[in-house]
């Protein structure tokens, strides 16, 4: 995610901070704008990457004990974070995917893929809560176990992109670069107020949004357990995918390179006796499109907390306060 101060738990990276854009040319853009999301005249498609939100309340929310002694601070702190989302204007469809087991099919590809390992438990535990309470505020939820949330938001974004105006995936993590389609499909990091539109993932990565499994496959990313290649880092990846675009078209030789690059002959040969190890990690980064869904985009939109459920829930968890927060309640 190109964070500084990042906090990494079984392999998942809590951002901190974000770094500032990588140089290319480029249009003018949203990237680095901080500042509330813009107002779109249509349709708009919120997809809320639940699972960061939780890890984020977990670590950012006191603790909070219900009455019968369950930690559950980081719901509460996931319900006051989407409830106030459902209060900003434009957010009139959402839906919201969660890892209900950290592990996926990915950890059958490659043994070195991102675990459970050192989560902690009373985090877990708190997962089934939260789909509930998303549930209860009238959030469509896709629980994930083979596929990853990840997936399932991609999915999302490509399968309900021409039934809206433009797709909003409300995460920082930077696998969802290679979701973004010009100004249609855009990420927006909710805590740092950026949104990140094509040419925005120009400015931060120095790739088009295609390149972003590849480039990942090359540099790696440590929250999701991939290695990436030895000495290819961010710059010359960039340099080298923004002419290439593929793993696969980038030649054996250097002396065959059309761009230069620092120690090019030493990363040549690296990706030569590396290449089916790149391929491998491109794919592991590759989001998949094909998360069975089965709603339509009439079936996500918000029609206001379901008062008995959620009630119900907030006098289950002593949740007085948060009782009293909604401002739209289903009829």
């Amino acid at each position: 995610m190109g964070e500084v101060g990042k906090l990494m738990v079984g392999g998942l990276v809590l951002p901190s901070s974000v770094t500032g854009p990588a140089g290319r040319r480029h249009l003018p853009s949203h990237e680095g704008r901080r500042s509330p999301q813009p107002r779109i005249a249509g349709m708009q498609l919120h997809l809320l990457d639940a699972t960061y939100e939780l890890f984020r309340a977990f670590f950012g929310a006191p603790e909070r004990s219900a009455p019968d002694g369950r930690e559950v601070g980081a719901v509460a702190g996931l319900i006051a974070s989407t409830l106030s989302l459902l209060r900003e204007p434009g957010v009139t469809h959402l839906a919201a995917a969660t890892d209900q087991v950290i592990e996926s099919f990915r950890n059958e590809m490659f043994a070195g893929y991102k675990t459970g390992e050192g989560v902690p438990e009373v985090l877990m535990q708190q997962f089934p809560l939260a789909e509930r309470a998303l549930e209860a505020m009238g959030v469509t939820v896709w629980a994930m176990t083979r596929f990853e949330a990840d997936d399932a938001l991609a999915t999302g974004a490509w399968k309900y992109a021409d039934d809206v105006e433009r797709v909003v995936i409300l995460s920082p993590d930077k696998d969802f670069a290679q979701c973004v389609i010009r100004r249609k499909v855009v990420t927006y990091d909710r805590r740092q107020e950026i949104e990140r539109d094509e040419d925005g993932v120009w400015e931060k990565f120095g790739v088009a949004p295609s390149s972003i499994p590849d480039y990942l496959g090359l540099v790696g990313d440590t929250a999701d357990g991939i290695p990436g290649l030895h000495g290819w880092g961010a710059k010359s990846t960039a340099t080298v995918l923004a002419h290439y675009r593929t793993i696969e078209e980038i030649p054996d030789d250097a002396e065959r390179w059309s761009v230069n690059v620092r120690s090019a002959a030493r990363l040549a040969q690296t990706l030569a006796e590396n290449r089916d190890d790149a391929l491998l990690f491109r794919d592991l980064a590759v989001l998949r499109r094909d998360v069975p869904l089965d709603q339509s985009i009439a079936d996500l939109e918000w029609h206001g907390v379901a008062r008995g459920p959620y009630l119900e829930l907030c006098r289950e968890l002593d949740f007085d306060q948060l009782a009293e927060r909604p401002q739209t309640w289903q009829e």
